[in-house]
């Protein structure tokens, strides 16, 4: 686990994360359980964070801030390079 943190560091759920949320909600009207999508977004939108890694990138195709990347688009890399890193 502690691999994992080192390349996806946890993004504190600040105010500005909640006025973003908020913001995207109601300028994309959204509703039901797209607004748990629309919360990953805005705090990737308050920390900076560009693009997203997806199995679904449909979910979020209303938000044209974000690149989204689908798993198959990334090159491979071998486990234990990517553990040792």
């Amino acid at each position: 686990m502690e691999s994992v943190l080192r390349f996806f560091p946890l993004l504190a759920d600040t105010p500005a994360v909640f006025e973003e949320w908020r913001r995207l909600v109601a300028a994309r009207e959204v509703s039901g359980k797209q607004v748990h999508d629309t919360r990953l977004v805005a705090v990737m939108l308050a920390h900076g964070v560009t693009h997203l890694l997806t199995l679904n990138p449909n979910d979020f195709s209303r938000f044209p801030e974000i690149t989204l990347v689908h798993p198959a688009d990334v090159p491979s890399v071998s486990r234990q390079a990517a553990v040792s890193a």
